[in-house]
């Protein structure tokens, strides 16, 4: 937990200098929040529970523009926690994902580019409506990272396309129990009738086919910004028909110069990550969602 809100703290004081301002054909842009709510009862006759749950987001865009060189880089921090009574903390949000785009103009808003994609998480994961003691995911476990030339479309500083044909997909998964359960869409370990390990699995799936980026980002009103992120990705090498769906939402409201409410959607799918009920009956591919809201002071660097 500690080690976490260091990084938080490493990479908020790492745009500090930025000031949003261009710096030898760079412009830095990046954004710090702190989400929370809180609730306290003392003789409460209806009954209750106090709560205090808090969530630290980090944002930063770092783009170069040089002749008919572009490099376009977002990192997107996201870290949170619920707690409920005396119960230990629960967490609410867990991100780190890195985006860099690097083009090359051939003429006017198409680039020949190259992607590099970077996903994962910082703490231990628990489904804790089911057990709260026993970790289903954790840093690097899954991580994914995807590599592959492409096309970039951008005419302006609101919408951007990429197109990757040929894409080099990892899928990591560092930590060899749940590498051993087969988690994330890896092989399980070989194991005898009794149920005792022969071979453990490897660590780490690796697929290729082809990814679609899309990001549109724009002021609505005066303080109300909207952005959305698409991401597909087809597998040539195993059921090329199932797409992997990677949809981000954002609806940012200013209220003034630190108060600020998001409102954010994420709607995943992944033909290779199989939901699991309360009773560790496989239920097969779901379509994941997650919808939250945020209240909180934040501010610009």
């Amino acid at each position: 937990m500690k080690k976490t809100l260091l990084l938080l703290l490493l990479f908020t004081g790492i745009s500090a200098f930025s000031q949003n301002d261009t710096i030898k054909n760079w412009k830095f842009d990046g954004k710090a929040s702190i989400n929370f709510s809180q609730s306290y009862f003392s003789n409460w006759a209806a009954g209750g529970e106090n709560s205090l749950a808090a969530i630290g987001k980090y944002t930063m865009n770092a783009n170069y523009k040089k002749n008919k060189h572009g490099w376009d880089n977002w990192l997107d921090l996201a870290l949170g926690y619920n707690i409920i009574g005396s119960n230990d903390p629960m967490k609410t949000d867990d991100k780190i994902e890195l985006v860099s785009v690097y083009g090359y103009e051939l003429k006017k808003s198409l680039y020949l580019s190259m992607l590099l994609t970077f996903k994962s998480q910082f703490a231990k994961g628990y489904d804790y409506a089911k057990d709260s003691t026993n970790y289903i995911s954790g840093f690097m476990a899954p991580g994914y990272i995807d590599v592959g030339p492409g096309i970039k479309y951008k005419p302006n500083d609101i919408f951007l396309l990429n197109i990757s044909p040929a894409t080099a997909r990892w899928v990591v998964v560092n930590d060899q129990k749940l590498a051993d359960a087969g988690a994330f869409g890896l092989e399980p370990a070989t194991m005898d009738t009794l149920g005792n390990i022969i071979s453990h699995a490897k660590q780490v799936k690796t697929e290729f086919g082809a990814k679609l980026l899309m990001a549109i980002s724009y002021e609505i009103v005066k303080n109300v910004n909207a952005g959305t992120k698409l991401e597909l990705f087809s597998d040539y090498l195993s059921n090329p028909q199932n797409i992997d769906v990677n949809w981000q939402v954002l609806i940012e409201m200013k209220v003034n110069s630190w108060l600020n409410v998001n409102i954010s959607t994420e709607l995943l799918y992944d033909d290779d990550v199989i939901i699991i009920d309360e009773n560790d009956n496989p239920l097969g591919p779901r379509t994941q969602f997650k919808q939250m809201l945020m209240v909180g002071v934040g501010f610009n660097f």
